[in-house]
């Protein structure tokens, strides 16, 4: 199977399996204009911020064209964290509250709550493999019940029918951590309450930029509880009275946004209007699906759902020596992720089938 995008488009080194969009992707080369237009943007008074302002509503559309919402519903913040902190100190919480999540979750959806004390707010974490293993977790106390679509540690999906269907028992905000699916999955936002989602892995994106959406329809009466200049309509002055807040998702911003990052992740994002998500999708699970069995054949053992509908584009193997085995990988032309004890291999677009047997090769010989 050959490379669904060119490979010729990305800064690939000659000769690597570039294997690990779970952490970092390959960047395009096109990033080098968008670098440049920015700077000379930067350099050109006040129609150079204009048009820093034209690019900000050019990466909104082209988000909410990806996530199929509308481009209010889309805003920018510096990283996941900061968006679920946005969301949550404006939850009036209750002695008592709790929100569900996997034991397992990834720390930026879980630390902004996790450390409140005035209440302190409990978790309630669904352990084990079930898929509704978060079930157990809800009740009447359940305030959010916050997943990542698919997960940063094993590459599970989860099923997010499932996931609105159980908020909505309990009257609970679904937030969805979209990092790692957003750009080879379908997404339609509209199922979360909130949801964000970085930009530098599968989106071809660079770090500084957090994709932040707002649910209007869902929750047409929020407000953050603190703003910055950027959160306030345009033309707010003076405190007498309040400034009105931005009508949309801008007001997560609340200072300058990112115009930077927003540039490349608008090249990226034009990038990726090219291909039908659904195609990606094929292409990238043709390969987790053939690592999975040749891994499965092979003996080793793996945390990856071997079901194409329960894990995304990473197939993720417990090791104990999982910065070795990536040290030896790379050492083989072969360009992996570690952490946690264990090796991530992560397809993307420019990966062909021979990508995948040279990382199975290497893995056996590694492992």
């Amino acid at each position: 199977m050959n490379p669904l995008f060119d490979p010729a488009d990305f800064r690939l080194p000659p000769g690597i399996a570039h294997v690990c969009a779970g952490g970092e992707t390959a960047a395009l080369r096109s990033h080098d204009e968008a670098l440049l237009r920015y700077v000379a943007d930067k350099s050109s008074g006040l129609p150079g911020r204009t048009a820093q302002e034209d690019e900000i509503e050019n990466a909104r559309t082209h988000m909410a064209r990806l996530w199929g919402v509308t481009n209010g519903d889309i805003g920018f913040v510096s990283n996941v964290a900061e968006g679920v902190a946005i969301v949550a100190e404006s939850i009036d919480w209750r002695e008592g509250d709790s929100i569900a999540i996997d034991a397992n979750e990834y720390p930026s959806v879980v630390g902004p709550i996790a450390l409140r004390r005035k209440p302190v707010v409990a978790l309630r974490q669904g352990r084990g493999t079930e898929p509704d293993r978060l079930a157990a977790c809800v009740d009447g106390s359940t305030r959010i019940i916050a997943v990542s679509y698919v997960s940063y540690l094993t590459g599970e999906r989860v099923d997010l029918q499932a996931m609105r269907a159980l908020a909505d028992s309990v009257g609970a905000l679904l937030l969805v951590d979209f990092t790692q699916a957003s750009g080879y999955l379908p997404i339609e936002a509209s199922i979360a309450d909130f949801a964000f989602s970085a930009c530098y892995k599968w989106m071809l994106g660079i770090t500084g930029v957090t994709v932040a959406y707002w649910n209007r329809a869902r929750q047409p009466e929020w407000a953050p509880l603190s703003a910055g200049w950027y959160s306030f309509a345009t033309g707010s002055r003076g405190y007498d009275t309040l400034p009105a807040l931005k009508p949309d998702a801008m007001r997560f911003t609340r200072g300058n946004p990112a115009h930077c990052p927003i540039y490349v992740l608008n090249s990226a994002l034009s990038y990726l209007s090219r291909f039908d998500m659904r195609d990606v999708r094929t292409h990238v699970q043709t390969l987790t699906v053939a690592l999975l069995e040749d891994l499965a054949a092979s003996q080793i053992p793996v945390m990856t759902p071997a079901d194409p509908a329960r894990h995304g584009a990473s197939v993720c193997i417990p090791s104990p020596r999982a910065r070795e085995v990536v040290d030896a990988l790379h050492a083989q032309g072969v360009y992996a992720w570690n952490g946690q004890e264990r090796v991530r291999i992560s397809f993307h677009g420019y990966n062909s089938m021979a990508d995948m047997e040279r990382t199975a090769v290497a893995l056996r010989s590694c492992l």
